[in-house]
Parts: structure tokens; sequence; C-alpha cells
């Protein structure tokens, strides 16, 4: 994921090994707070209460929560790149195929419990914390640049601008279908449906959309 990387503004605690496995059972409790109670829910005392821990020792290491959104997200994103680095960065596979493997990856994700309430709650959270939304839109700009890579091989008639417009496009589209076929969504049986369909419009409108397309259909949107 060449430039797409972004240096995170929190030290991963626990140096030593029992500082680390310490890290660690906090962070579990946490996600599953996250994930099982939600936003509302997500204080150090029940992230406490939940890894049976005093609140002293989880603040120690993590003396506010955002410190805990930030290295949640850094596991979680380097978890995101070494599944594309095993699946989708192979030097024989085309730009077409990478795409492809992106979208059917990310969709197949969404079905799961963890990240269909993981990224609600997050944004949920987000909505009352400036420094957990600027995380929050960081972690979906590495996303958008994983994508853009692709975008940009497939259609090199895109300048820079252009290529962010698409690949965030083809981002929303995905993330847009959490909440209708998202993990027990009214309409998760009809993932399957939505993959074949959003993996041929998506990798069609990357190759074939036009610099000058874009421009006129920006040109076209009325003003708020």
């Amino acid at each position: 994921m060449q430039g797409s990387r972004i240096a995170s503004t929190v030290e991963r605690p626990g140096v030593y090994a029992r500082g680390a496995e310490t890290v660690d059972t906090i962070l579990k409790s946490a996600l599953a707070v996250l994930i099982d109670e939600g936003a509302a829910a997500f204080t150090i005392r029940n992230i406490a209460a939940h890894s049976g821990m005093k609140v002293g020792n989880v603040s120690y290491h993590f003396p506010r929560k955002e410190m805990l959104i930030q290295v949640l997200l850094d596991d979680l994103f380097e978890s995101y790149d070494k599944l594309l680095e095993a699946t989708v960065r192979q030097p024989e596979l085309p730009a077409e195929d990478r795409l492809r493997l992106v979208i059917i990856l990310c969709l197949n994700d969404i079905r799961t419990k963890r990240t269909s309430h993981l990224f609600t709650e997050l944004w949920a959270l987000a909505n009352h914390n400036g420094f957990v939304a600027d995380r929050v839109r960081s972690f979906y700009q590495k996303v958008q640049n994983a994508i853009g890579e692709y975008v940009s091989e497939l259609n090199p008639r895109l300048g820079p601008d252009e290529v962010h417009a698409v690949s965030l496009f083809i981002s929303a589209s995905m993330e847009g279908a959490t909440p209708f076929l998202g993990y027990q969504k009214p309409w998760a049986r009809n993932m399957e449906a939505y993959i074949a369909i959003a993996t041929r419009s998506l990798i069609d409108l990357a190759k074939t959309i036009t610099p000058e397309e874009i421009g006129e259909l920006t040109t076209a949107v009325p003003d708020s």
C-alpha cells in the first residue's frame, strides 16, 4: 500500500512481555465492549470490569479512551493490511483482479458481527469526539488510498483528484451497505447478489469513467 500508511499518533503501550499481555487483554475487552454493548458503554470503567482488572490498571496503560481507539484502529488496519498482502498484492494479478478481490473482501467482511457493529459504534463515538472522528477518517483514507492504487492502474487518464473521487465512491458504496446487508440486517441474505452487482458495476466504473464525465457530472450537481 505505497503512500497509504499514516503514522500513528499513539505508541502502543506494553513494551515488556507482561505489559504487552496486559495491553492485549485490555484491547480485546475494549473491542468486545464496543461491539456487544455499544459506544455508550465504551468507558474505562466498563472495559476494566470486562477484563477483570482495576480501573487504575487500565488507566495506567490507556489514560484516555481515545488512546484505546487509536490502538484498536491501528491493530485493525494492520490485520487488513496483512490480509491484503496475502490475498491481493500478488505480482501476477492484474489491477482489475486486485480491485475485484478488495471489493469482495470488504463486502464479505461487512457480513461479520465484528465489522457491522464495530464501525457503526465508532461513527457513533466520532459524532461526539473530534479525536475519534479524525482517527476514523484516517482509517478510511487508508482504505481509499488502497483502492486508488488499482483505480489509477485501470484508468490512467484520471488525475489524482479524479482517482480520489472514484475511490471514495467505491469505498462509500461498500460501507453504505452495512445498515442494509450487514450482520443480521434486514437484507443480509441478499449480500451475494449485491457482491456480484457491486464487483461488476464498480470495476466497470473504475475502468471507463473519463475526466470529462466526472467534470460534467460535478457541474451538473445543483448547489445546496
